[in-house]
């Protein structure tokens, strides 16, 4: 008996090393043929190379076009000889779970938090066939579900893209990323447990919000645009507060986000060592002295700044408090930026989606571009900057080896035209085609 059970044991040794094997002599191969590659936005590009995907991640760039028999016989070619070639778009201010219209204040009550998880996957889909395989999603109005997205995104159980997710922002009662506009009962209903009051509130919020799955905070240290109330842009969150979440997100491995309209709200949060400035409409000399000295991200969401003027003056639907603030700080977004972005801010690429339709994200590109920054540093916001500034570098942001394969074509080189981002051709995250028109 002894002798027939280490006979079974050595079969089965050898059956979980023949597998082994074969796993590793199946490995998902796909090589592409890129007629213009630009492997690492910032730097020339290079025409007819050879990128070679195994497992999802890219294991060599070659240059000329290889065979692809050379990296085995069962090697997936996919032929993009007569296309431009460059790693998957990136957007560092989304909101995937709404889209703003006429109909967005009764959606909050027809719809259960269930139906808004659903519909997220539209636009998260829509928004990956627009070329965009990664995003970082700053608010959503069911946090759990856009952490189910996130990890459905991640297992390949949807096709979506990448998602760095912060749930609910961390807000002041009242300011914005509060409830507003509804009737008393359903503002208790309503109001997030990341609202907090105090440094000491604002560190249990942080913590919260820590706890259920957030990426990265969110906080709004001043007055937004669409909330339904006559507070302003200025300063809302104290200090004190902004310093109080700078530690603890920090004590915890997280990045803090801030959405920032006025430029006493931009410089606290600079001064208390934020590390992205969302839209930043009124940075002032000061700020830009804070941003370079704590070398901060300013994304600067021209695209919902462009949306909401164009609402305010097209649709009757946006009470009057938020129709004023649309058309005077959308339209002073621009200049602000320009001013930023000449003075060496450093610059990730935003749009504010949901704000704006989703799919609709490389809009920004040719509104960065009026404003005046060059066709490929904006293309370098859009990958190289904003890895940086989710602190993925070593894994996106540029084709080369050991990185994700997030690759996107076009027919043309959008260096040459950005209106070549508005119809991406193919797509690829994470090694798996999702679009080849």
């Amino acid at each position: 008996m002894k002798g027939q059970m280490t006979g079974i044991l050595k079969a089965a040794l050898l059956g979980v090393t023949a597998l082994g094997t074969g796993s590793q002599a199946l490995a998902d191969v796909t090589v592409i043929h890129a007629g213009e590659l630009l492997a690492v936005p910032g730097e020339a590009a290079k025409k007819n190379q050879t990128v070679v995907i195994e497992d999802g991640r890219i294991r060599e760039v070659r240059e000329g076009f290889v065979d692809a028999a050379n990296f085995g016989d069962d090697a997936t070619l996919v032929d993009l000889k007569e296309s431009f070639v460059m790693p998957g778009l990136m957007d560092m201010h989304v909101h995937i779970q709404g889209e703003l219209g006429p109909r967005g204040d009764s959606e909050k009550l027809r719809m259960s938090a269930e139906d808004v998880g659903m519909r997220s996957v539209q636009f998260a889909h829509r928004t990956l066939m627009a070329g965009f395989t990664t995003v970082r999603d700053l608010g959503a109005s069911s946090p759990q579900h856009v952490f189910s997205l996130r990890k459905a995104s991640a297992n390949g159980w949807v096709d979506a893209p990448r998602i760095v997710a912060a749930g609910s922002s961390v807000a002041a009662t009242g300011g914005h990323g509060d409830v507003d506009g509804m009737r008393h009962d359903l503002l208790e209903k309503y109001t997030s447990k990341t609202i907090c009051d105090g440094g000491e509130d604002c560190l249990r919020a942080v913590r919260h919000a820590v706890k259920y799955g957030a990426d990265v905070i969110k906080i709004t240290a001043t007055g937004g645009v669409l909330s339904d109330t006559n507070t302003g842009t200025g300063q809302q969150m104290t200090d004190d507060e902004l310093k109080t979440i700078m530690d603890a997100a920090h004590a915890l491995g997280r990045k803090v986000a801030a959405h920032a309209h006025a430029a006493e709200g931009i410089n606290a949060a600079l001064r208390a060592g934020v590390d992205s400035i969302e839209h930043g409409s009124y940075a002032d000399a000061e700020s830009i002295r804070l941003f370079k000295k704590g070398g901060a991200y300013l994304v600067p969401t021209l695209l919902a700044g462009a949306t909401v003027v164009n609402m305010a003056k097209t649709s009757d639907f946006m009470p009057p408090d938020i129709k004023e603030k649309a058309l005077r700080v959308g339209a002073d977004l621009v200049s602000n930026f320009q001013r930023s972005y000449k003075a060496g801010v450093k610059i990730a690429y935003g749009t504010d989606s949901g704000v704006s339709k989703h799919g609709t994200n490389a809009d920004e590109a040719l509104l960065m571009a009026k404003a005046g920054m060059p066709a490929m540093e904006i293309l370098k916001t859009a990958t190289v900057n904003a890895a940086d500034l989710i602190g993925m570098s070593d894994s996106l942001g540029t084709i080369e080896a050991g990185k994700h394969a997030d690759i996107i074509a076009m027919h043309g080189n959008p260096i040459n035209d950005l209106n070549e981002l508005l119809d991406v051709d193919f797509v690829m995250k994470g090694g798996k085609t999702v679009k080849n028109k």
